[in-house]
């Protein structure tokens, strides 16, 4: 079996819960003057995830809402580090998490081009090279010399799409990508993205479209609370989501009897 390209070794991460972060100083204070303070709790997000993905694998993660699938690819990418255990990762990786989120709201978005781009590998002359084709996909062409900040969110999503998807990755990293824009912007993504489906590049892809994953991808990993609940062929893993919310859905309706 060829050497892994991520590998993830009883990973587990534990974050503080939300609550927590809405206390300020004051309201601490006085939570604790009246007995009311409660001692911080962590919730495990991941649990004891152990899985290796090999160089030009396409592998889907499904799951439901909170199941800790955007976490799990900010772990493999190095953005969250795991409270304990091991990733180790082999390649360029390129994020496609929150699209837009590294612009500099006040430069312009040529300037953003060649900076993002600078950031995910490539150099500055290949990137200035590269402004025209990202304008253009991005649909954008009008706006290469206004700021960032004047651009609404989907159309820095656009630009963001436009550009990581515009260099050449080791391991392309995917979280709900396909939602982006109008139908005939997600078709071009698609399209987009097919290259990379013909091409040895590791994809791990996060998506809520399960009929993608099961066309598309190799392999599925079913996470649900954290931990891994299935791990294999993609139509057999989604075949199985799809029951167990099926069976989920049958007991709610028979506890309203």
């Amino acid at each position: 079996m060829p050497d892994p390209v991520v590998a993830l070794r009883n990973v587990s991460l534990e974050r503080w819960m939300r609550d927590e972060y809405a206390y300020d100083l004051k309201n601490q204070i006085f939570s604790i003057l009246e007995g009311r303070h409660q001692k911080q709790t962590r919730k495990a997000v991941l649990s004891e995830i152990d899985l290796e993905i090999t160089r030009g694998e396409k592998v889907g993660v499904i799951g439901p809402n909170g199941a800790g699938k955007s976490t799990l690819l900010k772990t493999i990418c190095g953005i969250l580090y795991p409270t304990r255990g091991e990733v180790s990762t082999a390649g360029n990786i390129v994020p496609l998490l929150e699209l837009g989120a590294g612009f500099d709201p006040d430069l312009p978005v040529v300037e953003n081009i060649i900076l993002y781009g600078v950031l995910l590998g490539s150099s500055r002359k290949v990137m200035i090279e590269k402004v025209p084709g990202v304008l253009e996909f991005a649909e954008l062409q009008n706006y290469g010399s206004v700021p960032v900040k004047v651009l609404s969110s989907g159309m820095a999503a656009r630009l963001g799409f436009a550009i990581a998807t515009d260099v050449q990755p080791d391991i392309l990293i995917l979280d709900e990508v396909l939602s982006i824009g109008d139908e005939h912007f997600k078709q071009k993504c698609r399209r987009r993205l097919d290259r990379f489906w013909q091409e040895h590049v590791t994809v791990v892809i996060v998506s809520h479209e399960l009929e993608f994953i099961r066309q598309a991808c190799d392999r599925a990993i079913w996470l649900e609370n954290g931990r891994v609940a299935f791990d294999g062929p993609a139509r057999e893993a989604v075949a199985r989501y799809l029951s167990a919310i099926e069976r989920q859905a049958m007991e709610a309706i028979a506890s309203l009897r």
